[in-house]
């Protein structure tokens, strides 16, 4: 019970609301500790300042990486911080383990970067694209194998090669308290507003208005949440 009340403060220190589950065992609560300690000894060897970094996690540019408290970097994630604005992330934001993330992806376009807020976390495996710009509100959750492509190539003219007629970007939005379910993928110049779902699946294109369920190929309005 002491060490359960301990976790609590912890959590509670870094910004997390919830309670341990009673069930839970104390040796599961001291591998978790331990872990979370020896990711937050690497965090300040590696960078300097309080980030729990998992292993073999790699991050270029790094003095152009602005984090807020209790941000956690899951092992082996890669991480390019190459763009033209800061890569900024709120308060216990979380990546994934295997995640990229990706800015300057071409020397031929230096990236635009990416913004996280407060409480918001995305699943192992996900891929962001950052070159067109992304932004991602507070309390957006989102499963695994997540995918953003901000950023598309023109194709209209037939005198020339598709990889030689550039790309254009307008970047991606998404809005506050979203949840976001495994495998979807954003395309460029998608919006996603406040208070949304959206299906494990998707794949998303253009803009969706707040308080809504979308999903599909491509993603549509299912049903308005919250009327």
């Amino acid at each position: 019970m002491m060490l359960k009340k301990y976790l609590k403060k912890l959590l509670n220190k870094f910004g997390k609301s919830y309670t341990p589950d009673p069930n839970i065992s104390d040796r599961l609560i001291l591998s978790f500790l331990f872990r979370r300690s020896i990711m937050m000894l690497r965090g300040v060897i590696k960078m300097q300042k309080y980030i729990f970094l998992g292993k073999k996690v790699k991050i270029l540019n790094k003095n152009n990486f602005k984090f807020g408290k209790g941000c956690s970097i899951e092992d082996y994630v890669s991480f390019d911080c190459y763009a033209s604005q800061k890569i900024k992330f709120g308060n216990t934001v979380k990546i994934g383990a295997y995640s990229t993330i990706s800015t300057t992806s071409h020397l031929s376009k230096y990236g635009k970067g990416l913004v996280i807020g407060n409480n918001s976390a995305i699943g192992e495996y996900s891929y962001f694209g950052c070159s067109g710009g992304v932004i991602i509100g507070d309390d957006v959750i989102m499963g695994q194998y997540i995918s953003f492509h901000s950023e598309n190539h023109n194709f209209s003219d037939k005198s020339k090669l598709i990889r030689e007629q550039g790309v254009i970007s307008q970047g991606i939005k998404l809005g506050n308290n979203i949840w976001v379910g495994s495998k979807a993928t954003f395309l460029d110049g998608c919006v996603i507003g406040n208070n949304s779902v959206v299906a494990a699946g998707a794949i998303v294109k253009g803009e969706f208005p707040p308080n809504v369920i979308i999903g599909g190929i491509p993603a549509k309005v299912l049903r308005r949440i919250y009327d």
